[in-house]
């Protein structure tokens, strides 16, 4: 089976690693041009890029899928089945329709759940115990397709973004390879999606990472897990600088005060007050320095007991 795969961050890697050594036919690759990075805004190519050429894959990067160029190039490659993993870009008629055996996507949630740029961190922000793979027979909607397969995965409570996507990314990758075996030996059960069960899973804003201390603390807790190790939650201190926090856990104490509120700095923790309970910072990262302990913070005597985060 010739197989185009399309994918572009570490999430699709996982899959196409899992093709690759299961010794699938993988034609070529398609993926998001290089980005400037960092302070010098180098030219960065994506993960998949890079272990691409490692396995000397054919590489594609072009800016549209739409037109007579890409229209031409999908011939030449004459795909049987394309894979599709966080590509990132809308898959157009003419490209969802020229497959054999279709385009299967991967992803990051039990559809018809949370569809949609970002279901990992929306799954850990609602404070979800289980999230999960869906394979899916792509169609010309956003995660509207036919699921194919699906696996459950758990929501520990110290779990944070980069865990969750890693333990979905080895599980997706073991699901599209029982996926292209069903598909190969044609035991594969298509089910239609309950459209009156989804949700949609927008795109991770900054107005998503202020920390708003007057929720309750578990809600503060399962907002900073799910944007760290990025783009990560952030509150100001009363100078009015940036405060992101990396790392969180609610707090076991039975002092009150105004949601906001440095309570104490016991055992190295910042813990502040929610609207119901408080939640302990454990790691931060203060504007115009390094990532640090909330020790660290503390003995920089950056903030005092009683101030109160804004």
């Amino acid at each position: 089976m010739r197989i185009l795969f399309m994918g572009t961050p570490d999430f699709a890697l996982f899959s196409l690693r899992a093709l690759v050594e299961a010794g699938e036919n993988v034609i070529g690759v398609i993926t998001q041009p290089d980005k400037p990075k960092g302070r010098g805004y180098t030219l960065t190519p994506p993960p998949v890029k890079v272990y691409a050429l490692e396995q000397n894959l054919p590489v594609l990067q072009p800016n549209t899928l739409r037109g007579e160029e890409f229209a031409a190039t999908l011939e030449k490659l004459d795909p049987e089945l394309i894979i599709v993993v966080a590509y990132g870009k809308i898959l157009p008629a003419n490209v969802l329709e020229y497959p054999k055996y279709g385009c299967v996507n991967v992803h990051g949630s039990l559809l018809p759940e949370y569809r949609g740029a970002a279901p990992m961190q929306r799954a850990i922000i609602d404070g979800k115990k289980e999230t999960g793979i869906t394979t899916q027979m792509m169609d010309a909607g956003i995660d509207t397709g036919d699921i194919l397969l699906t696996e459950k995965v758990e929501i520990t409570p110290t779990d944070n973004f980069e865990t969750v996507h890693d333990k979905l990314g080895a599980c997706g990758a073991s699901v599209l390879l029982r996926t292209i075996a069903a598909l190969r030996a044609g035991t594969l059960v298509r089910t239609p999606q309950s459209s009156d069960r989804a949700t949609y899973a927008a795109k991770i804003e900054k107005n998503d990472c202020v920390i708003d201390f007057s929720k309750p603390a578990a809600a503060v807790h399962d907002q900073i897990r799910a944007l760290s190790p990025i783009p990560l939650a952030f509150t100001h201190t009363p100078d009015g600088k940036m405060l992101k926090v990396i790392a969180s856990e609610v707090a076991n104490t039975s002092d009150t005060a105004l949601p906001g509120t440095v309570l104490s700095f016991a055992d190295g923790k910042i813990t502040v007050a929610c609207a119901h309970g408080a939640v302990s910072l454990l790691s931060v990262l203060p504007e115009g320095k390094k990532r640090m302990s909330a020790a660290d913070f503390i003995n920089g005597r950056k903030v005092n007991i009683g101030d109160v985060f804004l």
